[in-house]
């Protein structure tokens, strides 16, 4: 699928393959309160944060919890982690860095710096960014996790106080 379909599209939902959310799980303590703003019960994110004992809080604004208009789930979490729309990343940076709260977003890295807007937000936010040694393909059906899409663009966690470095370099392990 082109680069530009997946941006322009309104329906820019793609779901996460279990590992491709590995990798930050090590960066997360056992029992931590993890808040995973654009996902539901079937998420891999909140599959495996649960299976790390994690109290996970999963809305979706399929389900009426729209991240951008709402406030901070109660009580506070440890960290904010997901993949969000690609559309929206512009304006869940923003809402993230203000919130102050540790945070992991699965992004594509073409563009993410180019904006006048992100390239702002970067240069006077702290941050830290994951690599990864292959692209991730993304799926749009949890009943048959089968990629729907090969990206032609690599994948990066975006995170603020969550990894040790500046910048990470990690392994997926793909099954």
């Amino acid at each position: 699928m082109k680069m530009d379909k997946v941006a322009n599209s309104r329906n820019d939902e793609f779901y996460t393959p279990a590992y491709a959310v590995r990798p930050i799980l090590k960066y997360v303590a056992v029992g931590s309160r993890v808040w995973c703003p654009f996902d539901t019960a079937d998420s891999n994110f909140v599959k495996l944060l649960e299976a790390k004992n994690c109290t996970v809080i999963a809305t979706h604004k399929n389900r009426g919890k729209d991240f951008l208009s709402m406030g901070v789930v109660t009580p506070a979490p440890d960290f904010i982690i997901s993949n969000p729309p690609y559309s929206l990343k512009t304006q869940v940076l923003e809402k993230l860095f203000s919130l102050g709260i540790p945070f992991a977003m699965l992004l594509g890295v073409v563009g993410l710096f180019e904006s006048q807007v992100r390239f702002k937000m970067f240069r006077d936010n702290e941050f830290e960014i994951m690599f990864f040694n292959r692209r991730i393909a993304y799926f749009k059906d949890f009943a048959d996790e089968k990629p729907s899409i090969h990206p032609p663009f690599s994948s990066v966690y975006i995170t603020k106080n969550m990894l040790p470095n500046r910048i990470v370099f990690e392994s997926l392990e793909q099954p």
